[in-house]
């Protein structure tokens, strides 16, 4: 649910511009969360974090976050919602960040959550960080995919954990780190989600 941390932006639709987002599970479970009034803004369908987080129930609880390109922050709070630790929003727009800050304040969440205002590669490219968890959703028609994920193989997962990945479902993935596997995958329209992890090595 993310918006450009530089230069490409996404053409948004009405659709996807739903004014609210859905929080599917968890503790705020049914609530919705206002989304601010910028065109590049694409929040995840309902659907596909449904799968997301089915897929992610085992790890979530107690899990350390990062929700790089946040957007909406959808993908955070929900995250939040069914029980992580922490999460650590970072979007480029001063506007997002307020929002998030404000939707944090409203859920009296702010022991949770850490808003940053940073461009994606610049905050990678700070010290490191170690998550369980890091959603992205970078724009589309960009290249910022493949360049987060060569800067997260730098030491930003812990051990065990995983990245969720959109892209365009025609594109596909950009090239991963070396070591790493798509866990699991799904379409929804012109969306593809993924989740990818290190493979465990050997001892």
């Amino acid at each position: 649910m993310s918006r450009s941390a530089s230069k490409p932006t996404r053409r948004a639709t009405a659709a996807s511009l739903p004014g609210k987002v859905r929080i599917i599970g968890g503790r705020w479970r049914g609530r919705r969360i206002g989304v601010p009034s910028l065109p590049a803004l694409r929040p995840s369908p309902d659907r596909v974090r449904e799968t997301l987080f089915n897929w992610l129930q085992s790890v979530i609880g107690g899990a350390r976050c990062l929700d790089l390109f946040a957007g909406t922050g959808a993908l955070g709070i929900e995250a939040l919602s069914r029980g992580a630790s922490h999460v650590v929003f970072v979007d480029c727009e001063p506007m997002v960040a307020r929002h998030l800050n404000d939707t944090v304040r409203q859920l009296e969440a702010e022991a949770m959550a850490s808003v940053y205002v940073a461009d994606a590669m610049r905050f990678l490219d700070g010290p490191v960080q170690g998550f369980d968890v890091v959603f992205l959703d970078p724009p589309f028609a960009s290249d910022l995919l493949g360049r987060a994920l060569s800067r997260l193989a730098n030491g930003w997962l812990r051990p065990g954990g995983h990245v969720y990945a959109e892209s365009s479902a025609d594109a596909g993935l950009p090239e991963l780190p070396p070591g790493w596997v798509v866990h699991r995958s799904g379409r929804a329209g012109q969306v593809g989600y993924h989740l990818l992890r290190p493979q465990p090595t050997s001892a």
